[in-house]
């Protein structure tokens, strides 16, 4: 009785309609666009060319970089050589140990 009342969505299509904006008004014109204004070429043309000088620091340390992977590349590859002889490593002394064992 009272809930058709208090239902949050119409449920036919008049009660749509009636609260609904007129779909028979046209949306706003939308402006029309700024006159061609030739000064403003030379600032397109300067960022242009600062996009072009950017463009070509990035490349440049880019290219850095893939020299110096290369590099370490190489360095990867390359056997490992042990600085140290195997004679010298067995030679070693063995150091005592730090406390002394009890004689009984």
């Amino acid at each position: 009785m009272g809930e058709e009342e208090k239902q949050p969505y119409p449920s036919s299509p008049s009660q749509a309609s009636s609260k609904a904006p007129d779909s028979t008004t046209p949306p706003p014109p939308t402006p029309p666009p700024p006159p061609f204004d030739p000064s403003r070429m030379v600032g397109i043309i300067k960022r242009k060319a600062l996009i072009k000088e950017l463009a070509a620091v990035y490349h440049a340390e880019c290219l850095t970089y893939c020299q110096e992977l290369l590099e370490l590349q190489r360095k990867w590859n390359e056997p490992f050589i042990d600085l140290k002889p195997l004679e010298d490593s067995r030679k070693e002394t063995v150091r005592p140990s730090k406390r002394a064992k009890k004689a009984r």
